[in-house]
């Protein structure tokens, strides 16, 4: 059973699940700003639109790139 998750913020462990990856590069996006966060009180969290926003930022870096020919 596939269960949709709506939630709007995520913690970094959704996010880097959401996205199929590791923790440590979850977490290492984040400190390089690849991907943006907020600070819920205390909390850090992923806004579910900035893991679309960096999927479309690579699309777009993997279309500006030169033909390696």
């Amino acid at each position: 059973m596939t269960t949709t998750d709506t939630r709007i913020v995520l913690t970094i462990e959704q996010a880097a699940h959401r996205l199929g990856i590791g923790r440590t590069t979850m977490y290492a996006l984040v400190k390089t700003g690849q991907i943006r966060t907020v600070t819920i009180g205390r909390l850090r969290r992923v806004p579910a639109f900035c893991l679309d926003e960096y999927v479309q930022n690579l699309l777009t870096d993997s279309t500006t790139l030169p033909n390696a020919a």
